[in-house]
């Protein structure tokens, strides 16, 4: 599936993966510098890293504080990603300079933050998925068990969110992808796969959740279709019938009103 790299079982989207690289490089370079001039580069760079890390996730924060003043404590879940890149090397890079002043490590720690900030910057750009067409074929249900053509939801942006009761990112997701579906005027779809009506009725009654935006897969159709085993995977599909964009693992609420405001924008 395209933006995940399978390792056995395990899935990790390939942009995070590409941060840690990055990140690793930086390290490293920061201690080789130190080696060569005999500087605190090292320390240096590990302290620019994680203060880095903190300013672009308040950036990314600050640019979303509505959706995090929904439920602040989704702040503290980096797993969901959410990181604003430029806030995090702006002030990498000053506490490199307040830190190593005039000293030629200094510039060659400056550097080195800069090539790896072009070089996230283009990965991102270069590796984003092209639209694709929505594959035909699959047919959903509602909570009824009412036939729901994926092919009659064409026209329309809409949302596909595919999950499972036994899955935790799921289960952690779920009242708050139902909380937005309820108020979207983008329909999302929360497509459980693989699991019949009881299960999937019995688990939403357990946990207090309405079952308007649920919707049913008991043979993994759609998640075959699209190419992806992965759970939670959330796809936006604009007016058109194309996947624009695809979120694999557990997904903020920031993100998914990021992702929604997007997806609108392509109506017009």
């Amino acid at each position: 599936m395209e933006g995940v790299l399978q390792l056995g079982p395990l899935m990790i989207a390939t942009d995070r993966m590409i941060a840690v690289a990055l990140l690793w490089a930086f390290l490293s370079v920061g201690g080789f510098i130190a080696a060569r001039t005999e500087s605190r580069a090292g320390r240096v760079a590990w302290i620019a890293a994680a203060v880095g890390i903190v300013a672009a996730r308040v950036g990314y924060v600050a640019e979303n504080a509505p959706a995090f003043a929904i439920e602040p404590w989704t702040v503290l879940a980096l797993w969901q990603g959410g990181f604003s890149l430029w806030p995090g090397v702006a002030a990498a890079a000053a506490v490199i300079v307040l830190m190593l002043g005039r000293q030629r490590a200094t510039a060659g720690l400056v550097a080195t933050l800069a090539v790896l900030a072009a070089v996230q910057l283009a990965a991102t750009t270069l590796l984003a998925p092209q639209p694709r067409p929505l594959p035909s074929g699959p047919i959903l249900a509602d909570m009824a068990q009412r036939p729901i053509p994926i092919e009659s939801l064409r026209g329309q942006p809409f949302v596909v969110n595919l999950w499972a009761t036994w899955c935790p990112p799921c289960r952690r997701e779920m009242p708050m992808m139902i909380d937005v579906a309820a108020g979207s005027d983008i329909p999302i779809l929360l497509v459980n796969q693989g699991e019949d009506v009881s299960r999937v009725r019995d688990y939403l009654a357990r946990e207090g959740l309405a079952d308007t935006s649920i919707r049913l897969d008991p043979l993994g159709a759609l998640g075959e279709a699209f190419g992806t085993r992965a759970m939670p995977t959330t796809l936006f599909i604009d007016a058109e019938g194309r996947i624009r964009r695809t979120h694999t693992g557990e997904i903020s609420r920031a993100a998914l009103l990021a992702a929604l405001r997007d997806l609108e924008r392509t109506k017009s």
